[in-house]
């Protein structure tokens, strides 16, 4: 069956202290106590720098059995390089450790910024580098870190996920969306108040999305008519279904049956996204994997 993987992108925000955090919660705690209020996150530090084998297993120490993150690619990659000569730059990024999240390692997001424009060729090669399994990810990676070696616990045959997040109008593109399907890499669908290019295309066996705002990005949050908008479409994908009025790049494909559906509310500058999150795991049914809030907050205090 489809699994929901419903939560925020990012856990440390100062607004969120003394709110959606307890007062008095030390930061260290942060993680913990948001990690049993939704059931995934995504990982944004990835983004900004490469963190370290120890940061990513004491991540993966902090967080409940059946936990799942995803992790923000490095810019460097995306925005930096833009994608010019980079398979040094990813051997570097699976260095950092990602792979030590072992089980609870969802997908990874490449975003691109809205600079950045669609090239076939040179997006065919950042396709056909990237890793498709761990196997893949060590021999790229031992090209350039010799010592390294996959967590004891990943085998060689597990298989890594990517999705990639666009910007620019030039992606909307029925190339663009043939390339990810033939490397099953998932189209993200990003929510972002109208800023930047919307569609719907499903291009892999899972479903990457990122809500950034209803109507003001990465401020305004999602009403109740919203939230239940997002829950009929990610029911009828997680069950291989196009909505009838999806907005569609390329003609209409046979999907999966059964599609994992991972959803991140972006919408971060205010207090919206984890009460968002909340109430879509609870239409969706996963909150019921949740601990009860007494039992955390005593374990906390422990």
């Amino acid at each position: 069956m489809a699994k929901f993987y419903i939560g925020i992108s990012g856990w440390r925000y100062a607004p969120w202290r003394n709110n959606f955090y307890p007062k008095g919660l030390v930061q260290k705690k942060e993680l913990y106590f948001a990690s049993r209020s939704v059931n995934s996150i995504e990982i944004n530090g990835s983004f900004y720098a490469l963190q370290t084998p120890e940061r990513y297993a004491g991540w993966y120490a902090d967080t409940p059995e059946n936990f799942v993150f995803s992790v923000k690619a490095p810019r460097y990659i995306t925005h930096i390089r833009r994608l010019n000569d980079v398979e040094e730059p990813i051997a570097n990024f699976f260095a950092s450790g990602p792979l030590e999240l072992k089980e609870k390692l969802g997908a990874m997001l490449w975003q691109f910024p809205p600079s950045f424009k669609f090239n076939e060729e040179q997006f065919h090669q950042f396709l056909k580098m990237l890793p498709k399994t761990a196997g893949e990810a060590l021999s790229i990676t031992r090209k350039y870190h010799p010592d390294f070696d996959l967590p004891e616990q990943v085998q060689r045959k597990r298989v890594l996920r990517h999705a990639v997040e666009i910007r620019n109008q030039t992606f909307v593109d029925e190339t663009f969306i043939a390339l990810l399907r033939r490397y099953n890499v998932a189209f993200v669908i990003a929510d972002t108040a109208r800023r930047w290019p919307y569609a719907e295309d499903i291009t892999s066996d899972f479903v990457y999305m990122r809500l950034h705002g209803d109507t003001e990005l990465y401020r305004s949050g999602y009403s109740e008519e919203a939230i239940d908008h997002w829950y009929r479409r990610i029911k009828s994908w997680s069950q291989g279904v196009q909505p009838r009025d999806a907005k569609l790049i390329a003609k209409r494909t046979k999907l999966h049956n059964s599609l994992d559906v991972y959803c991140y509310f972006d919408n971060t500058d205010k207090l919206w996204a984890p009460q968002d999150a909340r109430q879509l795991s609870h239409l969706l049914g996963v909150d019921k994997e949740f601990e009860k809030a007494d039992d955390l907050l005593r374990d906390i205090a422990s």
